[in-house]
C-alpha cells in the first residue's frame, strides 16, 4: 500500500539561528504564502538535492567527452600487468 502525503515519515530538526535570519525566513515564507516549515523544506530540500546531484554527476568538457567515448568504442589492448591482475582476480574472486 502506498503512503499518502500525510503518512510520510518525518524527522525533527532543531537549529539555533540568529533572530535576524529567523525573521528574514519568516518574512520570505509569508511572501510565498507558505509556513516556515514548508518554506524550509522547499528551499533547503532543493539546495540539498542540487548539492548531491553535483557530487553524483561527473561533468566533462567536450574534449574529455570525446576522449572518453573513443576509449569506450576503441579500447586499447590490456597490457601484461592488467592481464596478470585479471587472472589473479578471477582466481581469488568467486563468480556468482
Amino acid at each position: 500500500m502506498n503512503k499518502s502525503k500525510t503518512d510520510v515519515e518525518t524527522a525533527r530538526l532543531e537549529a539555533r539561528i540568529p533572530v535576524q535570519i529567523y525573521d528574514l525566513m519568516q518574512r520570505a515564507a509569508r511572501l510565498r504564502g507558505m509556513t516556515l516549515t514548508s518554506y524550509l523544506i522547499a528551499t533547503a530540500g532543493e539546495d540539498a538535492r542540487r548539492i548531491v546531484e553535483d557530487a553524483d554527476i561527473m561533468r566533462l568538457a567536450r574534449e574529455d567527452q570525446t576522449v572518453f567515448a573513443e576509449a569506450l568504442i576503441n579500447p586499447i589492448a590490456p597490457n601484461e600487468r592488467l592481464v596478470r591482475a585479471a587472472k589473479r582476480h578471477s582466481e581469488i574472486i568467486e563468480r556468482r
